[in-house]
């Protein structure tokens, strides 16, 4: 554990300073802010829109950015940026030659890539809530005091994060394997707009393609019943098919790619 511990601080030390660690808080401000400042300009429209209606408007526009293109591009560039650092400098075999398990470096640089995306998503949640109550303090005819959405945005950002899981173990298991820029983010690109192309014309087998995964979380988010659509309150399906595939190829693939992680630090 002291050794997991020691690799994940470093982890933070290389990364701190990198693109990869300051994306994952300015790119949740960014297109929260920019989305209030399109509210803001935009009242006169909205006057008369209930609170829930506003709330819902105003998160949609957000995840309809980030979670169907935005969030798996994010994935695909932390997976990245976090073992680029060892490519670049040439240090895997000085890596795995410390006196720490080789588990403990492997796993402390994969759960750092999990922990800036989950960093990421927390960040979309809380600025999606702060900048939703600021319109409704700087402008009190937006009624989005009428209504509380705060549960339900921490459930859907959490069904996104396990959505994207499978895609961070690929794109991780890809960064260890080549070092340039082009292959990993290449396939990662590729996979990516297949997977919004499937999801989007309602392939029934779309969700075994991880790529698809942040979309289909997103369509699959309300349940299908009579009773939930007349319902005030907002019941939101976390652990749907594609979120369940999503969880076991994250677990295969990292498991697989410890083994080959291992193979390669002895070349």
């Amino acid at each position: 554990m002291k050794g997991f511990i020691l690799s994940f601080r470093s982890e933070f030390y290389k990364s701190r300073k990198t693109l990869g660690f300051w994306c994952a808080i300015i790119l949740p401000l960014l297109i929260c802010l920019l989305v209030f400042v399109g509210f803001f300009t935009s009242v006169d429209k909205m006057v008369n829109t209930p609170g829930m209606l506003l709330w819902i408007r105003f998160s949609g526009a957000i995840l309809n950015v980030m979670g169907t293109l935005l969030l798996p591009i994010f994935v695909i560039f932390t997976a990245y940026s976090v073992n680029s650092i060892e490519h670049k400098a040439d240090t895997w075999k000085t890596l795995f030659s410390l006196p720490i398990p080789k588990l403990s470096v492997y796993a402390a640089k994969y759960l750092y890539a999990f922990f800036l995306v989950f960093l990421c998503l927390l960040l979309f949640t809380v600025f999606t809530i702060g900048f939703g109550n600021l319109l409704g303090v700087l402008k009190p005819e937006l009624k989005f005091s009428e209504y509380h959405m705060e549960s339900a945005l921490f459930q859907v950002y959490f069904k996104l994060f396990l959505s994207a899981l499978g895609i961070l173990s690929i794109q991780f298991l890809f960064s260890v394997l080549w070092s340039d820029f082009l292959k990993p983010m290449g396939i990662g690109f590729v996979g990516t707009i297949a997977g919004v192309i499937m999801g989007a014309a309602g392939w029934k087998y779309a969700y075994l393609f991880p790529y698809s995964h942040p979309m289909l979380a997103l369509q699959t988010m309300m349940p299908r019943t009579k009773a939930a659509i007349a319902s005030p309150k907002l019941i939101i399906n976390i652990l749907t098919d594609d979120v369940y595939v999503s969880l076991v190829i994250a677990v295969a693939v990292f498991i697989g790619g410890y083994f080959i992680l291992l193979k390669k630090s002895v070349k």
